[in-house]
């Protein structure tokens, strides 16, 4: 096996670190994919068959807030649209409108959880797209209309969409307009949906069985094959397998190996657009963090302790500020988003904000060009920048960075540390 794997895991556990980012977004492909069809009805009559709908678009159309607990850790200043394209048969066209200045996003991510491409505005601008998608397989004419092409690496890929919407009325409304504009279709035009069975209910997030995960992982590995130079000793044993899948699952959850920023910020994920041979980190991501796009669309430096070390703490008020010229600096925009600690969810206040940043009407700086933002629980008062702390419970805090400048990407940026007030 490679030599990222060889000091942390032998044998069966390093054949499971290895894999299991194809056998978790397997399990995301079937949690995440419709079982109905606008127009052509569910793709099985069964409630509990496994047959799902992909090259298909699901989208939200508001944010989330303390209501929404299925997604822990969820963001404040987007809502989402998702996809799985199947690109065995042929391949799918992204088709999306004109979207005038407004941040959005698709990141594509392969089988193996690497963000290999994009389509939005960093890198394709925001002026109506046919966007043409196709496996490793496909060796066809690319129509003169096509504004981009990309050659994906296997034939399962997830389409994660994001969308910055400045409120829940008017412009909501107006993102949900270019939502239903956005379609997957075939290079004739037609509509690009396509039953499959996604052999499991993606709803068990725990520890999978050993039969279970080899034959999902054996039938994706089919489908997407790891890339050129990675070592491959598939399949193991099952009675090994049985072993070893709870140890490393449970070592996954637990371990935290994030990228130190100082000041008691650390970054969870530093991908770009390829893991290439870190299989450790990629399982934990994947087990952890599924779904993160590389740090060149938006990074999520995230603190749960203060200036002294200590824990975060709803009991007491905190002030974050940065000093005049040492703002944090993007393309696109920036917000700090609170969460609870023993649940990882917005935590309701009294004024409904779950995140502050560069956006937030009546955002106040001092005189001097510095900005300060307080976390507490009770009410500062006016002409303070206030983001409610849970009262009396530990909470931790994420910046996040959309299209983070160089002095981020190359962890330069000197983040100031929460100061107990």
């Amino acid at each position: 096996m490679n030599s990222k794997i060889v000091p942390l895991a032998h044998g069966c556990d390093a054949v499971v670190i290895q894999t299991l980012p194809l056998f978790e977004m397997m399990r995301m492909r079937a949690a995440t994919t419709a079982r109905r069809h606008p127009v052509l009805g569910f793709a099985a009559p069964d409630a509990a068959s496994a047959m799902r709908w992909v090259n298909q678009f699901t989208h939200t159309h508001r944010r989330l807030g303390p209501e929404d607990k299925e997604v822990v850790s969820p963001n404040n200043d987007t809502v989402y649209s998702n996809a799985w394209l199947d690109l065995s048969e042929r391949p799918v066209v992204i088709e999306s409108p004109e979207m005038g200045d407004r941040y959005w996003t698709l990141g594509l991510l392969d089988a193996w959880t690497n963000p290999f491409a994009y389509v939005g505005r960093r890198t394709t601008g925001n002026r109506p797209q046919r966007t043409l998608v196709h496996g490793p397989a496909w060796r066809g004419v690319v129509p003169v209309d096509i504004t981009q092409t990309i050659a994906a690496p296997g034939d399962d890929v997830w389409l994660i969409g994001r969308h910055l919407v400045e409120d829940d009325g008017e412009d909501a409304a107006r993102v949900r307009e270019t939502q239903a504009q956005m379609r997957l279709v075939r290079l004739d035009g037609s509509d690009a949906a396509m039953r499959v069975d996604t052999w499991m209910d993606g709803r068990d997030a725990g520890t999978p069985a050993a039969d279970l995960y080899l034959s999902i992982t054996s039938a994706a590995l089919r489908r997407n094959p790891p890339m050129a130079g990675e070592c491959q000793a598939w399949p193991p044993a099952a009675a090994e397998l049985e072993a070893s899948l709870p140890a490393v699952y449970e070592r996954l959850r637990t371990s935290n190996q994030p990228h130190d920023l100082g000041g008691g910020w650390a970054i969870p994920v530093m991908v770009k657009t390829h893991w290439s041979d870190d299989y450790l980190t990629r399982a934990r991501i994947a087990r952890n963090f599924i779904g993160a796009l590389g740090v060149e669309e938006a990074m999520y430096p995230t603190a749960e302790v203060d200036a002294r070390g200590a824990p975060l703490d709803g009991s007491r008020r905190y002030e974050l500020r940065f000093a005049p010229g040492k703002g944090l600096k993007v393309g696109a925009f920036w917000s700090l988003t609170m969460y609870r600690r023993s649940d990882c969810l917005f935590v309701a206040n009294p004024i409904h904000r779950y995140s502050i940043g560069d956006r937030t009407p009546g955002l106040h700086h001092d005189a001097d060009g510095s900005l300060a933002l307080r976390l507490q629980a009770d009410d500062p008062g006016p002409g303070v920048n206030w983001l409610p702390a849970p009262k009396g419970e530990l909470f931790y805090v994420v910046l996040r960075l959309y299209q983070p400048h160089a002095d981020h990407l190359e962890l330069r940026f000197d983040y100031p540390p929460i100061q107990p007030i």
